[in-house]
């Protein structure tokens, strides 16, 4: 194992700390209603000496604590979480293009969710079960990938890629389906899931969310030897004492959590698991000790910075999160397709 020096993760955490503030600042002040850095640093004060009742009336406070960043929360959870969960299953699965929303483990996720949101009524479940089916739907996909695919590197990018293009296919119909059967309200809801986005905020909900992204990320951090270790091959992992199938499955678990949960709030936002990690792999190397936790950060600010863009391209318009990251990701998956092919035959 090659030593990862304290300095070299402190100054590259350090660094990309500083930019999701930045990227955060940004976001606050830019809108419809473009308020300044100087009216968000007004609000923050206000908020931070207990002055908020006083302020709750100004049009810049509103805008910022009401409307502004829960949506900011949000997306730095999902971000974080479809990051981090795509640099896992890169690993586990040895394969580069493995991606949450690639492989149809999202699809799988908002599947099961809108289920019960939109037959709840009928079955006698209440809409707030959705982020456990999403989970269940996540983690039930994820196992039908890894038994199609017949394990970890055993099928080439082309045969992950075709198994995945199949469970999305099939949880798209089965989500028109629900969205053809369901009440008008609920039909816009699921067509809402169906292009991701993060307009539609709950406290309950990013609660949620932020509890299930820290148990998996604290999961995958704790595991993150053993990955590096996993992404060599399970022979040389096991020879040097990993319990592989152990870490494997709860890998996997931390995985589906963070995923269902995501997706359980915004959607199906796709490519962020993809685009970040290569990204990453290029500039500070592939040591999951390291790259697990600049995952998180990078996911958080690429998501935060595209819902900015979806919010501010067109004026008076608003784009879904999911159409921007698609609009970068997809050029760039082509890309890692032909690139994965040029190397050899894929299976």
């Amino acid at each position: 194992m090659i030593r990862l020096s304290l300095s070299r993760m402190i100054f590259v955490l350090g660094t990309l700390s500083f930019g999701l503030v930045l990227i955060c600042l940004i976001a606050l002040a830019t809108g419809p209603s473009n308020i300044g850095f100087g009216a968000v640093v007004d609000v923050a004060n206000s908020f931070l000496r207990g002055s908020a009742d006083t302020a709750a009336g100004d049009a810049s406070f509103d805008i910022v604590l009401r409307v502004r960043l829960p949506r900011l929360i949000l997306g730095l959870l999902v971000g974080a979480a479809l990051a981090t969960a795509g640099v896992i299953f890169q690993a586990l699965l040895r394969n580069p293009l493995a991606d949450p929303y690639v492989l149809g483990v999202s699809g799988g996720a908002a599947l099961a969710g809108i289920v019960v949101l939109a037959l709840g009524g009928l079955l006698g479940i209440s809409t707030s079960f959705v982020p456990i089916a999403a989970f269940g739907g996540g983690l039930l996909a994820t196992a039908l990938l890894y038994w199609v695919s017949g394990g970890p590197g055993r099928s080439g990018p082309t045969g992950l890629l075709l198994t995945g293009v199949v469970f999305n296919a099939f949880a798209s119909a089965g989500i028109v389906f629900l969205a053809s059967i369901a009440g008008f309200f609920d039909g816009s809801r699921i067509f809402l899931w169906l292009i991701g986005h993060l307009s539609a905020v709950e406290i309950d909900a990013a609660g949620l969310v932020a509890v299930s992204v820290a148990i998996g990320f604290g999961v995958a951090c704790l595991l993150s030897r053993s990955l590096n270790l996993i992404a060599l091959g399970d022979e040389t992992a096991a020879q040097l004492g990993i319990p592989v199938d152990a870490h494997r499955r709860w890998l996997l678990l931390s995985t589906s959590l963070m995923v269902g949960a995501a997706v359980a709030v915004s959607g199906l936002i796709g490519f962020v698991g993809l685009i970040v990690p290569h990204a990453l792999r290029l500039v500070i190397g592939s040591d999951h000790r390291l790259l697990i936790p600049a995952a998180a950060l990078s996911g958080a600010g690429f998501l935060v910075l595209s819902d900015t863009l979806a919010r501010t391209i067109l004026d008076g318009r608003e784009l879904p999160v999911g159409a921007v990251t698609a609009l970068i990701g997809g050029p760039l998956f082509i890309f890692l397709l032909r690139r994965a092919q040029s190397k050899g035959p894929l299976s």
